[in-house]
């Protein structure tokens, strides 16, 4: 198959309010209001923790029956540790992005806890956020 080009647009609406779509679809994403928003939606870094849970449960579907796991249910948490004084330039020391990223599986199959370990290590090599996380791609930027 050949390589896919997907897209999102992001448009200011009020305030610190953004609407952001892709294939028609549309999210809002705002800030809370420690951080100066109206918490309309997610921010962006709740967003980034989003897409990568929903990223990993959508994996562990898509190939339980390929691994021979007997899957019941799963819910993927993921947790980042962000201190908003790095992109708010209060400490300039301080990392600007997450520090860290947790995520904890919770899984009912019928299968051993070898089988499960073993198929989230699959999971967790063949998420394509993940992927994008660990493995930086190449950023550009144009102004038009």
């Amino acid at each position: 198959m050949p390589a896919m080009t997907f897209s999102a647009t992001a448009e200011a609406a009020d305030g610190l309010t953004t609407r952001c779509t892709a294939r028609g679809m549309t999210i809002t994403i705002d800030e809370p209001p420690s951080l100066g928003g109206t918490d309309q939606g997610m921010n962006p870094v709740e967003a980034l923790l989003a897409a990568l849970a929903s990223c990993k449960s959508i994996v562990a579907r898509a190939f339980a029956r390929k691994h021979g796991i007997a899957l019941r249910s799963v819910r993927v948490d993921c947790e980042g540790v962000l201190d908003p004084d790095g992109f708010l330039g209060r400490n300039p020391e301080a990392k600007i992005g997450y520090s860290e990223i947790e995520t904890i599986y919770h899984i009912e199959a019928d299968n051993t806890p070898e089988e499960i370990a073993a198929f989230v290590e699959f999971i967790e090599g063949n998420c394509p956020v993940d992927d994008t996380l660990t493995n930086t791609p190449k950023l550009i930027y144009r102004i038009v």
